[in-house]
Order: C-alpha cells, then sequence, then structure tokens
C-alpha cells in the first residue's frame, strides 16, 4: 500500500493544475487557456525582465512538480500534466510591453500551433532533461516560436498601419 504525502498531492495539484488536467479532450488546449486567464493577473502588468524571471520560476516548480506527478501516475509525460502550457504560453508574451486582445489570441492560436505539431527541434527537445524538465521544456520552444510569430505578426499589422497614412 503506498502512502501519498502532503507534497505529492501539491506536486501533482500543481502539475495538473488542479483539476483542469482531468478535463475531457484536448488538457493541453485547457491549460493554454488557464495561461491566458491569469496572464493579466500574474504576468503582464510586469516588465518584461519580471515576465522572464516569473517564466523561470514557473519551469522550476513546474519540472519538479510535473517529475512527482509523472512518477505518482506511473505514466511518461501523461496528458493531465499541464504547467508546461503555462510556461510556454506565457512566454508567447514575455517580450511585449503591451498587449491587445488579438494580439493575446494571436500568441494563443500560435503557441497551440507549435504545441501541437512540435516542429524541430520542439519535439527533440522532450529528451534534452531528464523527466518533469523533459516534459516543461519542449513547451519553451514551442513559446519561443509563437512569441516569434507574434512578433512578426505585430511588425506587419504595424507596417500595414503606416503604410495607409502614407
Amino acid at each position: 500500500m503506498s502512502h501519498t504525502t502532503a507534497t505529492d498531492k501539491i506536486s501533482k495539484a500543481i502539475a495538473t493544475l488542479g483539476p483542469v488536467g482531468f478535463l475531457p479532450k484536448a488538457p493541453g488546449t485547457w491549460g493554454s487557456a488557464v495561461a491566458i486567464i491569469a496572464a493579466p493577473f500574474l504576468l503582464l502588468p510586469y516588465s518584461p525582465l519580471v515576465r522572464c524571471i516569473i517564466i523561470a520560476l514557473v519551469f522550476v516548480l513546474g519540472g519538479l512538480a510535473a517529475d512527482r506527478a509523472e512518477r505518482l501516475l506511473g505514466q511518461k509525460d501523461p496528458g493531465c500534466i499541464i504547467i508546461d502550457e503555462v510556461a510556454g504560453q506565457w512566454l508567447v508574451f514575455a517580450f511585449f510591453p503591451i498587449m491587445t486582445s488579438w494580439q493575446i489570441l494571436f500568441g494563443f492560436l500560435a503557441f497551440r500551433f507549435f504545441d501541437i505539431l512540435k516542429p524541430w527541434p520542439v519535439k527533440a527537445a522532450e529528451s534534452w532533461l531528464p523527466g518533469g524538465f523533459g516534459i516543461m521544456i519542449d513547451d519553451i520552444i514551442a513559446g519561443l516560436y509563437g512569441a516569434l510569430c507574434l512578433f512578426g505578426a505585430r511588425f506587419l499589422y504595424l507596417e500595414y498601419i503606416s503604410q495607409m497614412f502614407r
């Protein structure tokens, strides 16, 4: 008979964002949605430097929690572990001081695109680090891809607006 400690319960709750990771269908999308809802309160009010520190803390805490939850659940990278979506989704927004609603939606869609399709090196990154940190790192790379797309979209939009007033 195994005994679940308070640390085990907390780790599992962090890794799965409580019950959110157990919602039916597309747990990663639910995790990204939670990240979007929480971002205006926990991420976006801060400078890009502070945002990066917050994301680094989520990465470390999430990696530790995901490692423990993975062992508790007896599966390698189970779908219910979605703390990695928070870190990756927030990274999309980390470098932009001001975010509009359409940019948040675009960033959400860009991150989900790269997280689901896992182009190189997103998929390969899972093997770069052990355990829970391997779970986290691929979403960080997908978040960087999403941030690059958001940067490009913002640049193109600004170019379009500037052309209108020439």
